[in-house]
């Protein structure tokens, strides 16, 4: 899986560029606030119809211009793939080889993209919402299912909380029993579609962070709360929980327990990284957690993502640099810094500069 080229037109800083990509590592570079991450924004746009870094899709657009458009020209294992999307101010478009989506759940898969930059350090530092979107985003792209069951559940989870805030007791727990039936079905979907991700996603962490760390912390993921059964037996515990909390629910407005609560525990030497991990750990955890991002998509798509590292290598000392560039070989990369040559150490690479939002040769 690669992306051969990238046209961006009136893209935040860009006014009309085209990037051809190789299929191993390729720098981009240049002094900060050039453009760099805007560049890396719009590969993982293009495949997961979502940004990192900000929540309306209007500030995509390049200040003066009306929309923005961007393609990418990619290669997957069935062949060639063209994705297009037009972002206005109050909408956008999305077109698949010429065919326009209706929804991002068809988006999913055409090309898979793992992003990682300092700011995904809140995967670690922050509270579960950062540890439930990296799983979301991640199980997304392999599985529409999932996708279309995290709406639904979303959804059903909004009318729930609107219904505990009315007044009308009565009329309440009369009415949840028909809610919770519904949203347990989907939640049994991404309870159980985590935890397969989970259990892959383990072992391959803790192998990534013993090479990174020269064996010498050990890092353990896993679940805050286990689930058992399959997706039947898992609705009906959720069922059951959600019963039990209809007195705890109704007195605060909202709905307590779910898979919108639910938690990733990770352990460094035994300790909560969230507690006690320090800056250069929990660095090392969160890099570890997304090269295994990459290894899960091999093996569920037979083919490697495109990994976007983002201003990586400046936070990392020079035996993790080297060791992060053997990681990433024989995967189309895509790596940006401000001093190409400080990073490389040799490695054969695509170099591109940029320069307020233009590439230089």
């Amino acid at each position: 899986m690669k992306i051969k080229k990238l046209f961006l037109q009136n893209f935040r800083n860009y006014e009309n560029e085209r990037f051809e990509f190789a299929d191993g590592l390729n720098v981009l570079f240049g002094k900060n606030g050039q453009g760099k991450t805007n560049c890396a924004e719009a590969v993982f746009y293009l495949c997961t119809g979502a940004s990192l870094r900000i929540r309306h899709d209007k500030q995509l657009i390049r200040m003066g211009a009306e929309k923005a458009h961007i393609v990418a020209e990619a290669e997957n294992r069935y062949g060639n793939v063209t994705i297009e999307a037009d972002i206005y101010e109050n909408k956008r478009e999305i077109r698949v080889n010429g065919s326009k989506i209706s929804k991002n759940a068809d988006l999913m898969g055409h090309i898979n993209s793992v992003f990682f930059s300092p700011g995904e350090l809140r995967l670690i530092q922050d509270g579960p919402d950062e540890r439930r979107r990296f799983m979301n985003i991640s199980i997304s792209q392999t599985s529409p299912a999932y996708y279309t069951a995290l709406l639904r559940y979303n959804k059903i989870l909004d009318q729930r909380n609107t219904l505990l805030k009315d007044r009308d007791v009565n009329l309440v727990l009369d009415t949840l029993p028909i809610w919770d039936e519904q949203l347990c079905k989907y939640a049994a979907i991404i309870v159980k579609k985590r935890a397969e991700f989970v259990e892959k996603l383990a072992p391959y962490a803790k192998e990534f962070h013993a090479f990174l760390t020269d064996g010498g912390e050990d890092l353990l993921i896993k679940p805050e709360r286990k689930y058992e059964g399959d997706e039947g037996e898992i609705a009906k515990t959720l069922q059951r929980r959600l019963e039990n909390n209809y007195e705890k629910d109704l007195r605060l407005g909202f709905t307590t327990v779910g898979p919108h609560r639910d938690d990733l525990d990770i352990l460094i030497g035994g300790a909560d990284a969230k507690a006690y991990a320090s800056q250069g750990q929990t660095r090392t955890a969160a890099l570890a957690l997304k090269l295994s991002e990459v290894e899960i998509f091999k093996a569920l798509s037979g083919e490697s993502p495109i990994l976007v590292l983002d201003d990586v290598m400046s936070e990392l000392d020079l035996p993790r640099r080297k060791k992060l560039l053997q990681c990433v070989s024989g995967i189309q990369t895509v790596l940006t810094c401000t001093h190409a040559e400080r990073v490389l150490y040799g490695k054969e690479c695509k170099k591109i500069r940029i320069e307020n939002g233009k590439i230089k040769q």
